[in-house]
């Protein structure tokens, strides 16, 4: 068999040697550690719960998706400010059992998509507003991957170039795992520049049970995170569709947004129940299936195992935090854009007609409130919310694209 012919076998969603889904799983694991362990840094949360919590329930996803959805489920941002308030004022276990309440609050939307059909749902969803959406997903990270890069711009060049050149150049095995060669490659090259501060990984233990705290309830807690599902729903649903945009299937359809909703939901409160944040879809290993076209729902898995491990042993770990930020910002720049590309092609192979103005309108829209900053505050009582990014820029193209009739063509 010719490497080409290696390169196409593994892709999609083949079947798998042993040592190479283990080399992709890792791949997955080294792409999603630095957003994982940034929320609790900035919560208070212990890192090695978040891991491992992460790691579970992507697990606990796989098995209530029935194993279809090539997604990892990682730490979520949209939470961090209420999780800040509520520590701050009741401590934060309290803030635990508003995420636990939170995610029971996606069971509820499930049961109700279950009932009505996930039909009348995804109608509200055509090209035109998904393909802007996904858009969105991967330039919202662009500044993250600039900031990032601009740490160390040397290194970020480097495994750019590597990550760059295996994608386009290499055949065989290599064609598919080059996030994980250019990290790896690049991390031996910044240790021999003495870019690399070990201090972290000295100070880590080699081994420690997470330490996991158990959720607390309060009325104030709860009002205060749990209407937050209502934004954060729609960013699944965005996520959901940008994964199976990437990979060419409909995951709103099978396995269901029923069962998408119930994984996220479940693992979200499973993990916040712990002491773990909220679990969410992870855009940079969407970014990773849309680099190497290998999308088979095992290496997700695998890092789900990884990530479990990951908490377990705190020394490793370690040595993976110590990854300078302009490496991770050189890999970024490409895992993000990839994104983005992914909803330029959604555009394109939709065909959506640009020269009607509804179109334009409904495309600059949702761009411009998701990429500018707009925040919309919503009071409804004692609850305060604040509607922005993807979240207010999918309900904006949602609004325009039923109040926007489309042009009927003159024949």
């Amino acid at each position: 068999m010719s490497p080409s012919s290696i390169s196409e076998g593994i892709r999609g969603e083949a079947p798998l040697a042993p040592h190479r889904a283990l080399i992709l799983g890792l791949q997955h694991t080294f792409t999603m550690f630095g957003a994982t362990v940034l929320v609790p840094i900035l919560t208070g949360m212990d890192i090695s719960v978040a891991l491992f919590m992460a790691g579970v329930g992507t697990l606990l996803f796989h098995l209530l998706t029935k194993g279809k959805v090539p997604a990892f489920l990682g730490s979520s941002f949209a939470f961090i400010i209420p999780i800040q308030v509520v520590a701050a004022s009741e401590g934060l276990a309290y803030a635990q059992g508003g995420i636990v309440i939170a995610g029971l609050v996606y069971l509820v939307i499930a049961v109700l998509i279950y009932f009505f059909g996930t039909e009348r749902i995804m109608a509200f969803f055509p090209p035109i507003v998904t393909g802007p959406i996904i858009m969105v997903i991967g330039l919202k990270l662009a500044p993250v991957a600039i900031t990032n890069a601009s740490e160390d711009w040397l290194l970020a060049f480097i495994v750019f170039a590597i990550v760059t050149a295996l994608s386009i150049y290499a055949k065989g095995f290599l064609k598919v795992v080059p996030v994980i060669v250019g990290l790896i490659t690049t991390y031996v090259i910044a240790i021999l520049l003495k870019r690399v501060d070990f201090s972290a990984v000295e100070a880590a233990k080699v081994i420690a049970i997470p330490s996991f705290q158990m959720a607390k309830f309060s009325l104030q807690s709860t009002m205060t995170i749990a209407p937050l599902a209502m934004v954060t729903m729609i960013e699944h649903i965005g996520d959901v569709v940008a994964i199976g945009a990437t990979v060419n299937k409909d995951f709103a359809k099978d396995p269901g947004l029923f069962r998408t909703l119930l994984g996220d939901g479940l693992a979200t409160s499973l993990s916040a129940m712990f002491g773990g944040p909220a679990n969410t879809t992870y855009s940079e290993n969407t970014g990773v299936l849309a680099l190497t076209g290998v999308s088979n729902p095992i290496i997700m898995r695998i890092a789900a195992c990884m990530a479990i491990l990951l908490g377990l042993f705190p020394k490793v770990g370690a040595v993976i935090f110590s990854i300078p930020l302009g490496i991770i910002g050189g890999v970024s720049i490409l895992l993000f854009g990839m994104i983005s590309a992914v909803g330029i092609r959604t555009v394109v192979e939709n065909k959506i007609d640009f020269t009607q103005p509804r179109n334009l309108i409904i495309a600059a829209v949702i761009l411009v409130l998701g990429l500018g900053g707009a925040s919309l505050p919503i009071q409804l009582g004692d609850i305060n919310l604040s509607l922005e990014g993807m979240a207010l820029a999918a309900i904006a193209g949602i609004l325009l694209n039923l109040i926007l009739k489309e042009e009927k063509k003159v024949q």
